[in-house]
Formats: structure tokens, C-alpha cells, sequence
């Protein structure tokens, strides 16, 4: 009975391999999965004959597997692993002396046991270089920061104490980084949690799937200000983690919301206001119904002398205004005496959508300052009544960054909807979609801009605040600089009073085949600074077993890709890097005194597929928000599907590490390391702590100390680096995904404090929560 089931386990998987490595082969593909069929078949039949020309085929076949893997991956364990595994499992099971006593020859006495070695030395075999693969990892790049202190005064970019955090990434320059210094390298490991506070705002059954906790709490004084999915503002008490006050703005639930998210608010202390008085310093709250609320900042109460009775609606100018589709989920800018505003526009669902305009307000009235909108540059002074701004130009949901020296505001665009069709568009959004556009602080007018992407068909959006510094260059002379992340992996580092590029930018040859209607750009622009990842090819392929791993290689061929850039298809089309983008809205974090980068380059590929408006369903009832999926493009003729490149289990179809850590010296341009980031301990049914490089989407911070804190992978951690070598130095379980940006702060009394957020990322999958989790050094 045992030697019949094994012959049919042989039996079906070799079916399966044979008839899929047939397609596969049909399609272009390796010839390797047929034969892995064809002698799984053959195994199976021999094993039924009672034939010990079982063993021996079998060996034959694990020793070929082997060179076939090597040849195709060299010793990468992870790739080596999964094609490995299955092969030398069955060869196990042929071990088995129960099975092979049934194998072998006859005598006057009885069937006498087959001989093991010829299966047990190829396994042997295939164990001895799985275990030296476990030694080597041909993806790491290891090396070091210079620890030089370049400049030795340099500017963070705003008038913030030491112990502060007054602005998203912590002042107007969008740095990431703190000059404490109490926490560092040498201690780090010793961190334990000082306080824990729950908001109390919870993910709920009705909310749409991209409900995140994404917020970067701000520290001015002794309090903590932050925000929660559904837009609460509260402030805590930075050495107790007792709440102080908690404001609710009521924002309601609505399905047709892509997002349901708050990145942080915004604090700004009126100079004229006398010390004490109410709303002397204020709290800005964005909300997912489309206001910007004014509150005092002690009380948590509404300051009703901002706008209308304390409240901005946002939506007033809109071209059209349908519920849900367009709120501010980053928060605001303010600089001289303005708080200046973008928003989210929802990706692809109409072409009767929002503006994209960002707009400059009198931070303490109000009064609406200047407008700038990329579908109608021109018109920077304030639209007049019954006039609106362009539908569906290029939005800015991300975080800006100011220079209030230079006078300027730097704004990364994204794309009109829909993203994955061209056709129709004005010369005004050819020029500033998916770009960096540095504008006027007093005027709104453009000075410069920068694009990423020309005639962007792939939700390219440059999704980061940029980050401003001082670079000194080779002659010793200081250089206001921007560093741009952006979603394919390149750095822009640009001289921020003009646009042009400190470190060189080209233009190189782009694939071509638009649909009928559309067209692509002949080339696109490349960074020598970048994270790009290469070109994809089949042998990339990857899966927990041979058969997943096959079907990843068929869906691979049977894709339109001809490389980064290959243009939206009605048969489908593989976009690497994918819409996550190798960086996202965490941006990076800079060191200005040792003009050192580390970032988190991601690594995810996603595909899309137009579909032409007679084949889409109408609406159903219930049908919510998402970036995934179908994706409606109500007006345009096409809808589009998109979603990650996930083989039939639902893993990543191609080959790890799908998250890294990086390290770049900005003054050469050099990485000067990249390591694998991230364990899939809660990717999988067993919490194996296995550092295969996951994906994740948050952001780094950076301390004078020396030391990277980091998030945002999708294995629940926050984690600590040596910012010199990227070698992790410390990580803490958080209670649920960690998909924000950690901060640090001090007390009065020295004592510094690290505080991250955990609380989930609705497409990412990770454990939603509520909670904010401040760590220091024993007392």
C-alpha cells in the first residue's frame, strides 16, 4: 500500500509538472519543469513495477536539479531552497526503508532491501551546498558611512530645541533627524518600554481596506501631538503617556474613501499671540471629510477665529465634489504665515475627480493667500466666486518640505487619473506630473521644476517629502541641496535654489507599444544615484515549491514586459517596481553633519491590465475604495486591474529580498551598503523568524548618536541600526504593523525618549492596533 501511494504522489506531481512545464516551454520558458514531470512519471511507474531503477533515476534526476539551480541562481539559499526543497523531500521519502524494502531484488527468502546510496548521496549532496548557501548571500552589499563630521554647524532647518520634534520630519527641512545623542550605539540594545497609550480608535468591519496608522507624532514642550485614522487629535504627555486632551471631528465613514488615514498634524505657535492667551499656539487637523480644523493646542478646543467658526473646507473651488474622493491625508506646511495645503485625490476612479491644487492660506485667518494648480499654472492669484480649478490635475498627497531662506516650497507632484492612461492630456500636465516642482513661499508661482517620470502610465508618483541639506562639495563649499526619493528607485539630489542635478541625471531609451490610443515617451530619466532594481527575467521566479514557482514563470511569460516602463496592456502588463514604489511615502532620513542617506528601498512587483468600459460590471452595493483590484476609471474608456505579482499561495512570485536597508554617502553619490530587512515571522502560519527581506512601507529616522530607527516592515518590529555600517543593533515586538515613522525626543531633564506608532496598514495585511509606544534607557 505505501509503495502505491508514493507512486501516486509521483504520479501527480509529475502531471502537474509535466503539463504546466509544457506550457511553460510553449511560452518560451525553461525546459526544466517537463523534465522535472517526465521523470516524476517515470519515477512513479518504476515504483509501482517494483523496480529499484527508481532510486537510481531519481538520484540522477536530484544531481541535475542541483546544477540546473546553481546555474540558473548560483548559491542564493532562498531561490536554492525552493527549488531544491520538494526534490530532495521526495528523495527522502525514497529513503524510506520500509518503501525500499519493497524495491528490491528478489531472493529464495524473500525481497531483499534496496540499496539507499543512490538516492542518499545525491541528497547528501544537495545538503551539503544547501548548507553552504546558507553562508552566502550574494544580494548583501556590505561596506561603510564615513564617520567624518563634514560640517560642523549644519543647518536642520528650523528653529526647533534639541529635545523637539515641531514638524513631520521634524523641522521645515524634512531631515529625520535629532541631534541627541543620549541614546547610541553603544547603548541602544538596552531600550525598554517607558509607556504605552491607546487611543481607543480602532479599526472597524465598515471601514475601507486601506485604513492606516501612519502618524508621525510631533513633541513641542512637554506634550505629544498626534492624529488616528479616523482624524482624532490628541495630545499626551510626553514623560507620563497620560492623555491630556482627545478632540473628535466626527469625520463619519464613507466606502467610496480610498484611504482612511492621518499622517500627522500640523502645530504652529502665532509670535504675536501673548503667551497664555487661547489658541496662542494651535494644532492643524486634516480630516477625511475634507477640512482643515484650527485647534488651541492646551485645550484641544476649536480656535472658531481660523476660517469659518474654526473650520476650512477644503472641497470649496472643486470642479466637482463627490464624497470621498479628495481630503488632505498628509499633514500641512506652515511658513511664513501661511499653512500651505495639498491633498489625495482617489486613484482612477473618475475622470470627474478633484483638483490637485495646492493652496496657501492665512494660517491665522484663513483667507485663502495664493493657489498654484499644474493644469493651469498661471492663475496663482485666488480664484475669484464661481470660478474652479482644473479637474483631475497632478495632486501632492505626500508631505512638503521649506526653505523659508530661499523663499521656497518644495512640492512632489503625482499624476492625473487615471494614472494608466495618457491620451487627453494638457501640455501643463505633461510638464508637472510625477515631478518636483519648487514653488514661490509669497506667490505660488513655479521657480523650478523637476520631472521623475515623462508621460507617467504607471502610478509613478514622486510619493516622499523631499529632504533638504547642505552638501559640501569638493571644494570645500557648501551646496543647499534636495534629496527626492522616488517609486523606481531613484535619489534625486538636485541644488534646490535651481533644480539641476548635483549628481548627474540621464535620459535613457524606454520600451514602446501603447495601446492604439496612448503613447509612450521615447526615454525616461535616470538618477546615477538609484535603487533601481534589474531588469526582471524568468530564472527570478520564485515560490515555495517547484510547482508555485512554475506557475510564477507561466504568468511571467504570458505578461507584456520589456523592462521597467513597458506600457499599460490589455493583456496585462508586468510594472517593476511596483505601485508601492522602491520608496514611498517614509521618504529618508539624512545625517546634514556627516551628509550620509539611509532609506529603505522596497522591491515589489505589481501588475496592471486595461480593460475596456463594455466589460466592467456597474458599481456594487457595498463595493469599497481600494488601490487594488479594479480600479473604475468611471469616464475613460478603459478601467484598469492592478495588485501585486503573487503566485497562486499568495506570496511574492518573484525572488527575495523584497525589503532592504540602505546606506549612501551624498557627497559621492555612493551606497555604500544595502542589507536584507525584515523576517517573514508574520508573513506565515508559523512565526519562523527567517531574515529573508520582506517588504514595508514607513519610514527611517536618525539620531546624532549614530543610530537608524526603522518600522515599517511588514513583520510586526521597530528596529535599530548602526547608521555606519547598517548592521542591526536592537528591534522591540510591537503590538500590531508598525507602518509610520519612529521620532525621538527629549525631557528637561535629558532623559530621551523613542516613540513609534503601531497600528497597521489596511493593503499590506499587518496586525491593526491603536497604540503609541514610547521606549528609553533604564533609569
Amino acid at each position: 500500500m505505501l509503495i502505491t501511494i508514493t507512486a501516486i504522489i509521483f504520479g501527480v506531481l509529475g502531471l502537474v509538472l509535466a503539463v504546466g512545464g509544457g506550457q511553460l516551454l510553449m511560452l518560451g520558458g525553461s525546459l526544466y519543469y517537463l523534465i522535472a514531470g517526465v521523470v516524476l512519471l517515470l519515477t512513479a511507474v518504476l515504483l509501482l513495477l517494483r523496480r529499484d531503477e527508481a532510486l537510481w533515476l531519481y538520484g540522477l534526476f536530484i544531481v541535475g536539479s542541483l546544477a540546473w539551480a546553481i546555474w540558473e541562481v548560483g548559491f542564493d539559499w532562498w531561490q536554492l531552497g525552493t527549488r531544491g526543497g520538494l526534490v530532495v523531500v521526495l528523495g527522502l521519502c525514497l529513503m524510506l526503508p520500509v518503501l525500499r524494502r519493497k524495491l528490491g531484488p528478489v531472493h529464495r527468502r524473500g525481497r531483499v532491501a534496496a540499496n539507499a546510496w543512490p538516492v542518499a548521496l545525491p541528497v547528501l549532496l544537495a545538503l551539503v551546498v544547501a548548507v553552504f548557501s546558507m553562508t552566502q548571500d550574494p544580494y548583501d552589499r556590505a561596506g561603510a558611512l564615513p564617520t567624518e563630521q563634514v560640517a560642523a554647524a549644519p543647518s536642520l532647518g528650523g528653529d526647533v530645541p534639541d529635545g523637539d520634534w515641531h514638524q513631520y520630519g521634524r523641522t521645515p527641512y524634512g531631515q529625520r533627524y535629532s541631534p541627541l545623542t543620549q541614546i547610541n550605539t553603544d547603548n541602544v540594545d538596552k531600550l525598554e518600554v517607558a509607556w504605552t497609550y491607546q487611543t481607543g480608535d480602532v479599526k472597524l468591519p465598515e471601514d475601507v481596506g486601506e485604513t492606516t496608522y501612519q502618524v508621525t507624532p510631533l513633541k513641542v514642550g512637554n506634550t505629544l501631538y498626534i492624529c488616528t485614522p479616523h482624524n482624532w487629535a490628541i495630545a499626551i504627555d510626553a514623560e507620563t503617556g497620560k492623555e491630556k486632551w482627545k478632540f473628535d471631528p466626527n469625520a463619519g465613514l464613507n466606502p467610496d474613501r480610498q484611504h482612511q488615514t492621518c499622517r500627522g498634524v500640523t502645530y504652529y505657535a502665532d509670535p504675536a499671540a501673548a503667551a497664555g492667551t487661547s489658541c496662542a499656539a494651535r494644532v492643524y487637523l486634516p480630516t477625511s471629510d475634507a477640512r482643515l480644523i484650527a485647534l488651541d493646542a492646551e485645550t484641544g478646543s476649536i480656535c472658531t477665529s481660523f476660517a469659518d467658526g474654526g473650520t476650512l473646507r477644503l472641497e470649496q473651488g472643486m470642479p466637482y465634489n463627490p464624497a470621498g474622493y479628495y481630503y488632505s491625508t498628509s499633514p500641512p506646511v506652515v511658513a511664513a504665515g501661511k499653512i500651505i495645503v495639498g491633498g489625495a485625490v482617489n486613484d482612477n476612479y473618475s475622470t470627474q475627480s478633484q483638483s490637485g491644487v495646492i493652496r496657501a492660506f492665512d494660517v491665522n485667518t484663513g483667507a485663502l493667500i495664493w493657489n498654484w494648480d499644474a493644469g493651469n499654472p498661471s492663475q496663482i492669484q485666488p480664484i475669484g466666486p464661481g470660478q474652479t480649478y482644473t479637474a483631475n490635475s497632478p495632486n501632492s498627497w505626500s508631505v512638503f518640505a521649506v526653505d523659508e531662506q530661499l523663499g521656497l516650497v518644495y512640492i512632489p507632484l503625482g499624476n492625473q487619473v487615471p494614472d494608466q492612461l495618457g491620451m487627453g492630456r494638457s501640455a501643463n500636465v505633461e510638464k508637472y506630473s510625477s515631478s518636483i516642482v519648487a514653488l514661490d513661499l509669497n506667490t505660488g508661482a513655479d521657480r523650478w521644476v523637476r520631472q521623475t517620470v515623462h508621460h507617467d502610465l504607471w502610478d509613478m508618483d514622486v510619493p516622499a517629502q523631499p529632504v533638504l541639506l547642505d552638501i559640501t562639495n569638493a571644494e570645500g563649499t557648501p551646496v543647499p541641496a534636495l534629496v527626492g526619493p522616488t517609486k523606481q528607485g531613484d535619489i534625486y539630489v538636485l541644488d534646490r535654489r535651481t533644480g539641476d542635478p548635483i549628481i548627474p541625471v540621464n535620459e535613457i531609451p524606454a520600451p514602446g507599444g501603447a495601446i492604439e490610443e496612448d503613447f509612450t515617451a521615447p526615454t525616461q530619466p535616470i538618477s546615477d544615484l538609484s535603487f533601481r532594481p534589474k531588469t526582471m527575467v524568468e530564472s527570478d521566479m520564485w515560490g515555495l515549491s517547484l510547482i508555485d514557482q512554475m506557475m510564477c514563470r507561466i504568468a511571467f511569460h504570458k505578461l507584456k514586459y520589456e523592462g521597467q516602463y513597458t506600457p499599460p496592456s490589455l493583456e496585462g502588463t508586468l510594472v517593476y517596481p511596483g505601485n508601492f514604489g522602491t520608496f514611498n511615502w517614509g521618504s529618508v532620513a539624512v545625517d546634514p553633519e556627516r551628509q550620509v542617506m539611509f532609506g529603505m528601498p522596497t522591491y515589489l512587483a505589481f501588475t496592471s491590465r486595461l480593460v475596456p468600459r463594455s466589460e466592467i460590471a456597474p458599481k456594487g452595493a457595498g463595493e469599497k475604495g481600494s488601490e487594488q483590484g479594479l480600479n473604475r476609471n468611471e469616464g475613460a474608456p478603459y478601467g484598469v486591474y492592478m495588485g501585486p505579482f503573487l503566485s497562486p499561495i499568495g506570496i511574492p512570485c518573484q525572488a527575495p529580498p523584497w525589503g532592504t536597508v540602505a546606506g549612501v554617502d551624498l557627497r559621492t553619490g555612493k551606497v555604500a551598503y544595502q542589507h536584507r530587512n525584515g523576517t517573514v515571522y508574520d508573513m506565515t502560519p508559523l512565526p519562523l523568524p527567517l531574515k529573508v527581506g520582506v517588504p514595508g512601507i514607513g519610514g527611517p529616522m536618525i539620531t546624532k548618536g549614530g543610530v537608524a530607527f526603522l518600522g515599517a516592515a511588514v513583520d510586526d518590529y521597530l528596529r535599530a541600526y548602526d547608521l555606519t555600517s547598517g548592521n542591526q543593533l536592537w528591534e522591540a515586538r510591537l503590538p500590531a504593523g508598525g507602518q509610520a515613522t519612529p521620532m525621538t525626543y527629549a525631557l528637561d531633564n535629558g532623559k530621551q525618549y523613542v516613540v513609534m506608532v503601531a497600528g497597521g496598514h489596511g493593503s499590506v495585511g499587518t496586525k491593526p492596533g491603536d497604540y503609541v509606544i514610547a521606549y528609553k534607557l533604564p533609569d
